[in-house]
Order: C-alpha cells, then sequence, then structure tokens
C-alpha cells in the first residue's frame, strides 16, 4: 500500500539584510500551513549573513544569491524559476512574501481554501493586520490617472486627500471580495496566472510592481481575492527606512512607468508630461522639508 504523499507549497521571498524578522518569518510557517512549504530566500545582496545562516540551519529552506540588488519583482522571478527548476513543489499554487511577515494559525491554509472558492483567482491575498489591531488596506483600487496622480502629488502634503481615498479603497475589509489589486506583501498565486502574463514587470525595482501584477491579471482575465480569514502581520519598511530619498525616487519612477505604460498615445504626451513633472515638484519639495527637519534637529 503506498501512501500519497502531497507536494510542499513553494515560498519565495526576497531577502535584503533581512534582520530578526526572518527567523519570525520561517518560524510562523509550519502552523500557517498544513501543507508544508518549500522556502526560497531569493537574496538581493544581503550583508548580514542571515539568509545564508537560515538556509544553512533550517531544513526546507534554499538561499538563492540573484547576483546582487536587481529589486524586487525580478528576484521574485528568479526565485520562481529556480525553485520549479529545483525542487518538487505544489504545481498549482506558491506563494511570495516579504521576510518581515509573521503569519497567524492557518493562514495559508485559509488563502488555499479561498483559491479554490474563486477558480478564476490568480492572486489571494490575506488580513493583514497593524501592531495597533487595525485593518492595513491591502485590497485597492488600480489608481486611473486622475486618482494616480493625485494621491502621488498629495498623499504626503495632504494625507486625507479624495484621490488618495479612492485610491486606498479603504472597503470592508471582514469580507471575502475580489479587489483590483492585492499587496505583494504576502500573496498566494497560481502558477498558471503567474506563468500566463510572465510574472512580474522586471522593469519595476521597487513599488508598484504589485499593483501592476494585479492590473494585468484583471486584463488577462483572471481576479484578484482579497481573503480577510487568513491573517498575518507585517513590519512595514523595515529595509528601506536607512534608504529614504532613493526609495521615494524608485516609487516617483515606478508611478510614472505605471501610468505612462497604460497612457502610451500620442495624444495622451500632455498627461504624461504633467505626472512626471508632478512627481518631480513633489520629490523636490519632499527633500526640502526632510532637510528643513534635519537642521532643525542639529
Amino acid at each position: 500500500m503506498t501512501t500519497e504523499t502531497t507536494a510542499p507549497l513553494a515560498i519565495i521571498t526576497v531577502t535584503y539584510n533581512p534582520g530578526e524578522y526572518l527567523a519570525r518569518f520561517i518560524g510562523s510557517l509550519p502552523h500557517a500551513s498544513a501543507q508544508g512549504a518549500q522556502v526560497v530566500l531569493a537574496d538581493n545582496g544581503s550583508t548580514d549573513g542571515i539568509p545564508e545562516a537560515a538556509a544553512a540551519e533550517r531544513e526546507g529552506v534554499d538561499f538563492l544569491d540573484t547576483g546582487g540588488n536587481i529589486g524586487y519583482g525580478a528576484g521574485m522571478n528568479a526565485g520562481a524559476r529556480w525553485v520549479r527548476e529545483n525542487r518538487r513543489v505544489d504545481d498549482e499554487f506558491f506563494l511570495i512574501s516579504n521576510p518581515d511577515v509573521t503569519f497567524s494559525e492557518g493562514a495559508i491554509d485559509q488563502m488555499i481554501a479561498c483559491a479554490r472558492r474563486w477558480p478564476d483567482a490568480a492572486a489571494v491575498g490575506p488580513r493583514i493586520v497593524e501592531p495597533d489591531g487595525s485593518n492595513y488596506p491591502s485590497a485597492r483600487s488600480v489608481p486611473n490617472i486622475s486618482t494616480g496622480i493625485g494621491h502621488a502629488l498629495f498623499s504626503n502634503l495632504w494625507p486625507s486627500n479624495p484621490w488618495t481615498r479612492t485610491y486606498r479603497n479603504d472597503a470592508d475589509m471582514s469580507v471575502q471580495r475580489p479587489a483590483g489589486w492585492l499587496s505583494g506583501s504576502c500573496l498566494l498565486v497560481r502558477w498558471d496566472a503567474f506563468d500566463a502574463i510572465g510574472g512580474f514587470d522586471e522593469r519595476y525595482f521597487m513599488y508598484l510592481e504589485d499593483v501592476d501584477l494585479g492590473d494585468r491579471f484583471a486584463r488577462a482575465g483572471y481576479q484578484n481575492i482579497f481573503c480577510p480569514e487568513a491573517v498575518i502581520s507585517h513590519a512595514k519598511g523595515h529595509s528601506t527606512q536607512a534608504h529614504a530619498g532613493a526609495m521615494l525616487r524608485a516609487h516617483h519612477s515606478s508611478a510614472y512607468r505605471f501610468q505612462a505604460d497604460r497612457h502610451p498615445a500620442w495624444w495622451q504626451a500632455p498627461l504624461r508630461a504633467a505626472l512626471w513633472l508632478g512627481l518631480r515638484v513633489r520629490g523636490a519639495v519632499t527633500a526640502a522639508r526632510a532637510s528643513t527637519a534635519k537642521d532643525s534637529e542639529a
């Protein structure tokens, strides 16, 4: 008599000096999924030695050197290619996640169950709980040109502006439902859907690669499903805090690329120019405010 075994779920995370968060991430996986996991640490140039140590010390964890800081989407694509070529894993779903995520009990199992209830779902995202117990608005509408420009220009200067409110789409976070896109901090993804659209667009170094992914899933006829029954916590932004200026520039570059790709016609050139100029102004204002604050602290 033979016993059928289920291949583990591939879990891919892009690491860049993850520090203490990585141990918490890996440690939370066993109670999040009954299926078992094969974790791939697609490392984008860490210098803290923690990803290499985790792979050496823990069973079911692989270290993949991507060759440098190639960006989030490119790192995820590299991890996805590697795990399929080198490990026997579940051929229906895989999970992408930031390494500073902690899973609640049964969270991954809940996402898989949710995906099976929605056969057209390319991606399923969990409910992300903030340290104060509130829900992060991780299931949002896709920004159009007006909400994109308004959010990009005014989100820091005027947080309650109507464009940012529309973009964040703070809908009911207790209901399982389709969304325009889901936070890339943690996503269960169908392999065939990921392959159908070519994975992440590697032109995005950081930021909006998840918005682009969700939008391209929808344009290809799939759905993005928010699954509040699956709960995670996320220590957002720990790896970017020391590089705020560079990260702001990366965000502006991604914001421009996303809208320019969707408004490519010659007659839409004024829209692209307005967005480009607005982002440059926002960057200058933000830099000036940061410099003034730094001088006042000196």
